[in-house]
């Protein structure tokens, strides 16, 4: 194995050792905690001692957060919310659902009922801030992820209710209407659909008699002692009474009041007050009100402190957390730097022996490289020679002998210049002197038609079209040295091998670039065609101008070659 290998995959795993020694361990038993948390949790809200539930329950949230487990994150700050609603902090109850929210999967199915109860409740808090129609929205998710008929029912209640507030008192009798003829008849729900029913069905009928239907609620309830249910019952009755028999107005508010006491509920005491506040005689509705004061302060000043408390909880475990969390960092911070030095230590004295052995082990790779790379120089410098004398000897040789074979007339004096000039070449190629441009050279597309045409004879003709001064203004001169030689070896393949009496070539410049076209009317490639090192040189040269060339052929049909060539 490559020693520098060896040594990357020793550093990384310092790396790898030194970030998991000050990652905190979550331990594996915290879920198995939760359900005592949990039972004292319960146990005090079902005692009234909403402070220490709220406390217990942001502990369970704490210890679910840090074992990365959002059910019951979420579920905690469900029961929270919930909590803070009862004291009637709406605010803190609507932005603890709303963090709930983000730990639940709207995709699994063990999510549902909590998303339902975290929906309603966002309905419950966002109605009592008088935000109905945002409530109604909040219950109609409610109601989508509920999996319990019974939970529907009253996520239904609730949006009934809401759209009653914003005057849409017929959807909201609809409602409820469903709800009293469903299939489920459970006496509990159906006792609280047909109060609800028979008050709504009295705002939108005159004369619809709701007193059987409230009256009926009302034996059902007390025959199941479902005490919240009665107290409903009686509130409703009061408010039927009222406006058409003082006296028993008066009685249900009086028997709404007890039973206000019996379940401890404030907000139905103080509701009931206000119905006896008016409904009494005035001495006696002085001392209602009067009661209804001091139990109104004394609310308010419970539930203010509630907030306080439990903003204060909130706090505390926080900052205990935060506290333990510092206290934890400080020790595995002491325990990372000690095993840090002995890491550091050993880490030193192996990577000094690897670095020695890679020294020498990159002394002799150097050395071969070089060498290497001394003989690829030679191999292509060889190469490079060779092919300019294939392209500048051995072509114009075979051009000098194609002109001399195809005619009768033979200019002496030119071929003798075109073989000093091949020497010349040749010279240079010998001494690798680069090709210098001079300022009495014939012009390119002039020497480039030359070359063309003298592969043509009396059977053979070679036309031209596009081959224009203008053309090749702009391109620079290595394109057309490069071109010119892969041109010429098509004329010498086609000399050779093709046995063509028709070549036509065509040049043009479109979008950028440079195009030729050849066609020859010869034999074409055959099926198990090979390139030549003519050939490819063709290929080659065009990739060092980051030109492309492309062979076509049918054996019997010609050969037709396509270039292009970007021009900037």
């Amino acid at each position: 194995m490559n020693v520098l290998r060896i040594t990357k995959l020793f550093l990384v795993f310092i790396v790898f050792l030194a970030c998991t020694a000050k990652k905190k361990k979550i331990p594996d038993d915290v879920k198995l905690d939760l359900r005592s948390y949990y039972e004292h949790a319960f146990a005090y809200l079902d005692k009234g001692k909403l402070d220490s539930a709220f406390a217990e329950f942001e502990q369970i949230k704490n210890l679910a957060s840090e074992a990365h487990d959002s059910l019951n994150t979420a579920n905690c700050l469900i029961q929270m919310a919930i909590t803070v609603r009862d004291v009637g902090d709406y605010l803190t109850s609507q932005e603890l659902s709303l963090e709930a929210g983000t730990y639940l999967d709207t995709s699994k199915v063990k999510h549902k009922v909590y998303l339902s109860t975290n929906y309603n409740n966002l309905g419950n808090v966002t109605g009592e801030l008088k935000d109905y129609e945002r409530a109604i929205e909040f219950y109609d998710m409610a109601i989508h992820y509920s999996t319990d008929t019974m939970n529907t029912k009253v996520f239904l209640n609730n949006k009934a209710r809401a759209l009653s507030m914003i005057g849409k008192e017929q959807e909201a009798l609809e409602i409820y209407e469903d709800i009293l003829h469903s299939e489920n008849k459970d006496q509990k729900e159906y006792a609280r659909s047909l109060t609800n029913y028979a008050f709504q069905r009295t705002k939108l009928d005159p004369d619809y008699d709701a007193l059987s239907d409230l009256k009926e609620a009302l034996a059902i309830r007390r025959r199941l002692d479902d005490r919240w249910g009665i107290n409903s019952s009686y509130a409703y009755l009061a408010l039927y009474y009222e406006g058409l028999d003082s006296d028993s107005a008066l009685f249900y508010a009086q028997e709404r009041n007890k039973i206000a006491i019996e379940i401890n509920s404030v907000d139905d005491r103080l509701d009931a007050f206000k119905k006896l506040i008016t409904l009494s005689p005035e001495k006696v509705s002085k001392d209602y009100f009067k009661a209804y004061g001091e139990l109104s302060d004394s609310i308010q000043l419970v539930r203010s402190n509630a907030k306080n408390q439990f903003a204060l909880i909130r706090y505390e475990v926080e900052k205990n957390k935060a506290d333990n969390l510092k206290l934890q960092n400080e020790v595995n911070d002491k325990l990372y730097r000690i095993n840090m030095q002995h890491l550091l230590t050993w880490s030193i004295i192996v990577v000094f022996a690897l670095i020695t052995v890679f020294s020498l082990f990159w002394y002799k790779r150097r050395k071969q490289r070089l060498l290497l790379e001394a003989n690829n120089k030679i191999k292509a410098s060889q190469l490079k020679t060779s092919r300019k004398v294939h392209d500048v000897v051995a072509n114009g040789l075979y051009r000098v002998m194609t002109e001399i074979e195809n005619r009768e007339d033979i200019d002496r004096e030119g071929i003798l210049d075109r073989l000093e000039s091949m020497y010349e070449k040749s010279r240079d190629i010998s001494y690798e002197v680069e090709e210098v441009a001079t300022a009495n050279e014939t012009p390119y597309h002039e020497s480039l038609g030359e070359m063309l045409r003298s592969y043509a004879n009396e059977s053979r003709q070679v036309i031209m079209a596009g081959n224009e001064a203008e053309l090749w203004a702009a391109i620079p001169q290595n394109i057309k040295n490069e071109l010119e030689h892969t041109l010429q070896e098509l004329m010498v393949n086609m000399r050779k091998h093709s046995g063509a009496d028709r070549v036509v070539l065509r040049f043009d410049r479109l979008e950028g670039a440079l195009n030729v076209f050849y066609n020859d009317n010869g034999v074409g490639l055959s099926e198990n065609f090979s390139k030549g090192n003519g050939l490819n040189n063709t290929g080659t040269r065009m990739e060092n101008i980051n030109g492309s060339i492309k062979f076509v052929s049918e054996r019997g049909e010609g050969l037709k070659v396509y270039i292009s060539i970007p021009i900037l």
